[in-house]
């Protein structure tokens, strides 16, 4: 039976393996504070850009806490991401205000240009779509953010001269 490449880059992606050097230098940094599992699983995933699995059994050895308790918090908090993401994080506000004046075109705007929808990233490890539901800058409607940059009034014209911007950085 031959793979798919899909199958050859899954199997790649599974084998890579994941340096422990940060993940222990912040357990090192929080291993005798009492109710350190937040702000380590914070600083983890502010070292890798998500969580990875080995890290999880790494911080269940070292500071002797059941693996489904910490799954417990990574799935219950939104700010947890157990996949990788993208370098720029594309949020496209969907509150009442931008939907009214055009989020849904936005939306599909991006999925178009980049191939993804919420909650996805691209191959490229580029960009990561996400949905929220208020970004708070409703007299600017239809917004998005992409990482802490702001922008608003946003048509589709705007939507590709944003992501044409970010896809020629580095």
């Amino acid at each position: 039976m031959t793979e798919t490449a899909e199958q050859v880059e899954e199997t790649a992606v599974e084998q890579e393996e994941i340096d422990l050097t940060a993940a222990n230098q912040v357990i090192d940094k929080y291993q005798d504070m009492h109710g350190s599992l937040m702000p380590v699983l914070q600083a983890i995933q502010e070292a890798y850009g998500y969580i990875p699995e080995e890290t999880v059994d790494l911080v269940s050895e070292r500071l002797n806490v059941y693996t489904s308790q910490i799954y417990g918090v990574l799935t219950f908090y939104a700010q947890f991401h157990l996949e990788p993401r993208g370098k720029y994080i594309v949020r496209v506000c969907m509150g009442t205000a931008c939907h009214v004046k055009g989020a849904t075109r936005i939306g599909e705007t991006l999925e178009n240009r980049l191939g993804i929808g919420h909650a996805e990233t691209t191959s490229d490890l580029k960009f990561t779509a996400e949905y929220v539901a208020c970004i708070g800058a409703c007299g600017m409607a239809p917004v998005i953010m992409v990482n802490d940059a702001t922008y608003g009034s946003m048509t589709v014209q705007k939507m590709d001269e944003v992501i044409e911007k970010y896809q020629a950085m580095d």
